[in-house]
């Protein structure tokens, strides 16, 4: 920490100020940005999650220490960050909600559910065992480890895939051999230069028909054309938490693509359990940082 003999100023977003406030040192001053302050003298800010505009005003904050989000994905800030300030995600704060999402997910597209909700007809239909899938998740970390946990119980197969292989996981080199094996492929990688795309044109085409795509981590990990090229024929299936672009305009033809079974508005983490441990973690961040202790999650650590 550095704040020479001034008072330490933080701000934080509504949704995290009241906890923030109550568990702040005596001698720390909080304001909720929805309030109004002047970000120009804050030391430690906690950004509304994912407000690209309000990222758009950090360049030039040369007081500015510490940025603690509330999103596990810190893309939509990392560039608007001042060099000097470190950057902390709030990762692990929302994985079982995202995990949660993943499962409903799944069984939506074993069961029939999502499929028979788009219907206006009675139909006959079939339901598979999502018992008897093999799941293929793309990005295992915490969430993807969660995913693994809950549906094992089924006895479903999973198939654990990371930037690079060790232990029990194999790297991205490997889609190629490994996506055709699979009836459902989770996304929960983090958007960066070298996942944008990631899933394309040749890795939709690998994948077998009827398999279904589940996108939780951001929408550009995912070539929009290619999908929906892919679920226009309604080879593919897709349930999306995430598109690009987001927001997905009315008019946007995955809405009522044949493969699209379900769309929602990028909500996955977003449950109160999930908001409540997010806006206590950047209350313990804000505790650590002003007793001099090293902070948790660190994304990119300022040049302070």
């Amino acid at each position: 920490m550095e704040s020479g003999a001034s008072r330490i100023r933080v701000a934080a977003a509504r949704q995290a100020f009241d906890v923030v406030r109550s568990r702040a040192p005596r001698d720390v001053e909080v304001t909720a940005i929805e309030d109004g302050v002047d970000l120009a003298g804050v030391d430690f800010l906690v950004p509304p999650s994912g407000d690209a505009e309000f990222a758009d005003l950090l360049p030039g904050l040369d007081r500015l220490a510490v940025v603690q989000v509330l999103s596990a994905g810190t893309d939509w800030i990392e560039h608007r960050v001042p060099p000097q300030a470190t950057l902390c995600s709030a990762r692990g704060a929302r994985d079982a909600p995202v995990a949660e999402w993943v499962l409903g997910a799944l069984l939506g597209t074993s069961s029939g559910l999502l499929a028979s909700a788009r219907d206006r007809v009675w139909r006959s239909g079939h339901l598979t065992d999502l018992g008897g899938w093999t799941v293929l998740v793309l990005g295992m970390g915490s969430i993807g480890r969660l995913v693994e946990s809950r549906v094992r119980v089924l006895g479903t197969e999973v198939i654990g895939v990371a930037s690079h292989a060790h232990d029990d996981l194999h790297g991205v080199q490997e889609l190629a051999d490994l996506l055709p094996r699979a009836d459902a492929v989770v996304v929960l990688t983090p958007l960066t230069d070298s996942t944008r795309g990631l899933i394309g044109t040749a890795e939709l085409a690998a994948m077998a028909d009827g398999a279904v795509l589940i996108n939780a981590a951001r929408g550009p990990v995912v070539d929009a054309d290619a999908l929906l090229a892919e679920v226009g024929t309604g080879r593919l299936k897709a349930v999306l938490d995430v598109t690009d672009p987001e927001p997905l305009p009315d008019d946007h033809p995955l809405w009522s693509a044949p493969g699209v079974l379900s769309i929602t508005p990028h909500l996955a983490g977003d449950s109160p359990l999930g908001h409540a441990r997010a806006a206590a973690l950047a209350a313990e961040q804000l505790v650590r940082w002003c007793a001099g202790e090293e902070l948790h999650n660190i994304v990119r650590q300022g040049s302070l």
